[in-house]
């Protein structure tokens, strides 16, 4: 197939894919014929000179499966932002093939004895070469080590037969997850059953109804979290608890999810039993910024008692407020974003939906986002209108370093869709390397409803977080500045990942940048200055619950991948497993689901987050550390940022993360503006 698209490098600006040319039918060869060019690659590079050198081996390896990367790149993000029963398939037939050919690298003999060899001999390259090759070849040999090169020719095949299994468990998973969550839209008969939403979320429910087949009737879509951000507002209690069970019940039932998640579980604690360590916990940290388990357990240890003190004075105040207004009911579930915006609204003038008109999604993304970019490293970015993103709804921006040049490509895609696995992430198309002379290319996916055509997108004061947040991590990716792919933008540990992304959001709420932003769709008029004092105290007020929230995930994720062989789970109901996971972390609280439940819990059944959920609260360590002192007043906030990026943004993992940030900080990570962040101080 000469006219694949894949079979060359795109010759559009930064190596854009060609998305206008590319046809599903050019997947599959690509893939295929990328696999087998890096196994030829990786065969020239064991048949080279017997004493192996760093250029020849390591480079040479660095330097393979360019076109697989072309493919992968764009064919992933394609499956997680626009999918169609076509990719669903090409991903099911080439997932545990992609595992297989990750196998026939790493578990090459061959090639392992060439990286042995180097390593071994790895005083000899003291004083030469650059020190990123030196820390190269370090990462390759670990990355080998945990991989399996060391086991002996029967555990190799176990090894290889796990990790299928686990790539095609994960992939169903995930397809699971899309299907269950569109099924699961609570369809109503009534337009009165939808009072407290806005006009255009009414017209938005009656479109999200037809789209699924229901003329005449309204459907709430479902986000990939338990607590739907519409429980907020709607009015109806009856209403609001049909969402919330919805929510909860997806993926138990009939659905196989909740059986996949106890056989994906067990299969993670064999492979980790297999490479010599206790549990998949103990796998997954070995190689974070943790290290060990019991450094997590140690710091989860720290919040959760002072976290659920701070829900359970929560709980009492909403109570009250609920007999206040009448309502004799237990607090539920279902009840406590609704009285919490109640209360919140009361004590402390703060409408959220009121908030809405001033949180216009363009002026958020330009005159917000784009803004602080700008105030704090100095970049500028430029839509490209004459650049094709995968999907209609993708916007394509050129960014700018303070200087002029080019950095590479930004492309947003920000609605929800059907076709759009839930959530926000970013992803790159291409990712940076001064070996490969390539430049960022850099998407970030949210799921805020698209409004009715020619209706302006509002967004929460959670919406407007997520964009600042996943810019973060869409920075990081274009301020890579590192020469190996090996280590290019977020390629850092998944437990570091998240920092740079948690800091950007510092930047929302900044009088500089708010004030920017925060003008009013219909009159122009700015935000009342009171109203960012009134809103931080109403957030406050929510710390606990969304604490104990975060908490509930991050424990659960943690009992799953704490099971110390496959036979533990034998029999297991997850959600037996699930409910005395969270009694023994003092987290059963009815009113306070986790935000994820293991029936859709992606980040650790689809995603890279297996044993890694705790490191969104590990990061908010370095985070607000780091917010302490962009604000100390010790320097201006451009000449901050300055440092910030060339310290740690543009490192990547060419350093050691933590190691980066002690220089970066002049010591040690502290806890103790996190603790006061989030009132958990004593």
């Amino acid at each position: 197939m000469t006219s694949n698209p894949f079979f060359a490098p795109s010759t559009l600006p930064y190596q854009l894919p060609p998305f206008a040319e590319i046809r599903e039918e050019h997947y599959l060869p690509a893939f295929e014929r990328g696999m087998a060019e890096q196994l030829a690659e990786i065969a020239a590079i064991t048949s080279g000179p017997a004493t192996p050198t760093f250029a020849d081996t390591v480079v040479a390896l660095e330097r393979s499966g360019a076109l697989l990367t072309r493919v992968a790149n764009a064919f992933f993000t394609i499956a997680s932002s626009d999918s169609t029963d076509a990719t669903k398939a090409i991903e099911a037939d080439i997932a545990p093939r992609l595992a297989a050919h990750r196998d026939a690298i790493y578990l090459d003999p061959a090639l392992f004895a060439r990286i042995e060899a180097l390593y071994e001999r790895r005083g000899e390259l003291e004083g030469h070469g650059d020190p990123e090759d030196h820390r190269l070849l370090e990462q390759y040999r670990v990355r080998f080590v945990r991989a399996g090169a060391r086991l002996d020719a029967a555990g190799q095949a176990r090894l290889r037969e796990l990790n299928a299994e686990l790539a095609s468990a994960a992939t169903e998973f995930g397809q699971n997850l899309l299907e269950s969550t569109n099924a699961a839209a609570l369809v109503l008969d009534h337009e009165d059953e939808l009072a407290g939403l806005t006009a255009s979320a009414v017209t938005a429910a009656a479109r999200n109804a037809r789209d699924l087949g229901y003329d005449g009737a309204w459907a709430l879509r479902l986000q990939n979290v338990s607590n739907q951000p519409v429980l907020a507002e709607l009015a109806d209690r009856d209403v609001r608890r049909r969402v919330m069970n919805a929510s909860l019940s997806r993926g138990f039932g009939d659905d196989a999810n909740s059986v996949l998640a106890v056989r994906i579980a067990a299969l993670r604690a064999e492979r980790a039993a297999l490479l010599g360590f206790a549990d998949h916990a103990a796998y997954a940290v070995q190689d974070q910024t943790a290290k060990t388990p019991e450094a997590v357990e140690e710091m989860l240890g720290r919040l959760v008692g002072p976290a659920v003190a701070n829900a359970d004075r929560e709980a009492r105040e909403l109570a009250a407020a609920m007999r206040g207004a009448g309502a004799e009911a237990e607090l539920r579930a279902w009840d406590w974003q609704y009285w919490s915006e109640r209360v919140r609204a009361e004590r402390f003038s703060v409408d959220a939906e009121a908030l809405r008109p001033y949180f216009e999604l363009e002026r958020v993304l330009v005159d917000g986002v784009f803004h602080a970019a700008g105030l704090v490293f100095g970049i500028t970015l430029r839509e490209r209108a004459d650049l094709v993103g995968y999907h209609p709804d993708v916007r394509v921006f050129e960014v700018f370093d303070a200087d002029g040049d080019a950095l590479g490509l930004f492309l947003g895609d920000f609605f929800a869709r059907p076709s759009k696995r839930g959530g926000a992430w970013m992803s790159e198309l291409v990712a940076q390397s001064g070996l490969l002379g390539t430049r960022a290319v850099v998407v970030n996916n949210l799921n805020i409803a698209k409004p009715p055509a020619g209706t302006p997108a509002l967004l929460s004061w959670d919406n407007v977080r997520t964009l600042f947040h996943e810019f973060g991590h869409a920075l990081h990716g274009l301020f890579s500045d590192v020469r190996y792919p090996f280590f290019a933008g977020t390629e850092v540990p998944r437990d570091f990942v998240e920092f740079p992304s948690q800091v950007n959001e510092m930047w929302m709420s900044r009088p500089e940048v708010l004030a920017n932003y925060t003008r009013h769709v219909e009159t122009g008029e700015p935000m009342p200055a009171e109203l960012l004092d009134r809103m931080e105290a109403a957030e406050r007020f929510g710390t606990g619950f969304r604490t104990v929230e975060y908490l509930g995930a991050t424990l659960l994720d943690w009992a799953w991948h704490r099971v110390p062989n496959p036979e533990a789970l034998a029999g297991t109901d997850a959600a037996t497993f699930e409910e005395e996971a969270l009694r023994k972390a003092g987290l059963a609280i009815a009113a306070i689901p986790p935000r994820y439940r293991t029936g859709y819990f992606a980040h650790i059944f689809s995603g890279g987050y297996a044993a890694g959920y705790y490191s969104y609260i590990w990061s908010e360590v370095l985070d607000a550390d780091t917010v302490a002192w962009f604000e100390d007043g010790s320097a201006s906030i451009r000449e901050k940022g300055e440092i910030f990026r060339r310290a740690l943004l543009a490192k990547g993992g060419s350093v050691d993360p933590l190691e980066a940030f002690e220089s970066f900080r002049g010591r040690a990570p502290e806890i103790e503006p996190l603790l006061a962040r989030r009132g958990l101080g004593g």
